[in-house]
């Protein structure tokens, strides 16, 4: 017999919608790379660190929902870091996180005080404080893993950028070991979900969210500076491409899962760089690629 989802709460619906309506766009996708990059192990005591945005609302909520489903036991603490929101805005969190029953805790910092003290790259500045506050919040809650709200497209256009405006090739990782806290992990529970998904989950349950809420980026949009942000440049890039050829981005997910060594001229390991003519000498007939004077 089908539910009655009039006797759902609101928070029960959203929940529902996650696991029904958006299974194969979402919860599918989020299992699939909690479980392929083998981001939660039993015993883990997670941080969720909760920005007020769309996506690290949802990933809350994902991880509270597999918490529920999981067969192994792990913590969660959901971590509000303040960074000098504005009362109307520290609010919206709030609330947002009271109508989907995410337990939050809430800290205060300064980091847009001094970030919006810099004169060259506040937003850079922004995010380094803000990672470094997060690592010591959550290791003062006890725990051994942040998790962040990057999705499969932010990987895709991280990847994207780094090519075309930083003149490298460099894919941002699923998890990775903290240099500066020992013992700590940061991870990406939210790595194969869709951008596109997130924003039609949110529409469809009426959930309105932060954008960024400093005050260099409403400056910066009042004065008609914000779409010339990379980001914003390479999302417009991937949506044209995407017009002629659909999987454009699922082929750049692919390609950092399996890059060819044999064919790159220069990568670095460890901080240290290294060059294709270290053993070209000792291995003649190698693979090869086609001739290059030929059509």
């Amino acid at each position: 017999m089908a539910r009655d989802l009039s006797a759902l709460t609101p928070c029960q619906r959203i929940e529902r919608s996650i696991q029904k309506k958006y299974r194969d766009t979402l919860w599918g996708p989020f299992i699939t790379g909690v479980k392929q990059y083998a981001l939660i192990r039993p015993g883990d005591r997670v941080c969720v660190c909760i920005s007020g945005g769309k996506d690290s609302m949802l990933l809350a909520k994902l991880l509270q929902l597999l918490q529920r489903n999981s067969d192994f036991p792990f913590e969660l603490r959901f971590l509000v870091m303040d960074p000098g929101y504005a009362p109307e805005n520290r609010q919206r969190i709030l609330d947002n996180a009271a109508l989907l029953e995410i337990p939050v805790t809430v800290f205060d910092s300064d980091i847009f005080a001094v970030a919006n003290g810099a004169e060259k790259n506040p937003c850079y500045l922004c995010a380094r404080m803000r990672r470094g506050y997060l690592y010591k919040f959550a290791r003062e809650l006890g725990c051994n893993k942040i998790a962040l709200g990057h999705h499969f497209s932010d990987v895709v256009e991280t990847t994207l950028m780094g090519l075309l405006y930083g003149a490298q090739i460099q894919a941002m990782l699923p998890k990775l070991h903290s240099r500066n806290y020992p013992g700590m992990e940061l991870i990406r529970p939210m790595y194969c979900v869709h951008e596109d998904a997130i924003i039609s989950w949110a529409r469809y349950n009426g959930l309105s969210f932060l954008q960024c809420a400093c005050r260099f980026t409403e400056q910066a949009a009042g004065a008609g500076r914000e779409s010339l942000s990379k980001r914003r440049e390479t999302k417009e890039l991937l949506r044209q491409l995407k017009k002629t050829n659909p999987d454009v981005e699922k082929h750049i997910f692919r390609a950092i899962h399996m890059v060819n060594m044999d064919t790159l001229l220069g990568w670095k390991r460890d901080g240290e760089a290294h060059s294709f003519l270290e053993d070209y000498d000792r291995e003649k007939g190698g693979p090869e690629g086609p001739p290059e004077d030929e059509g």
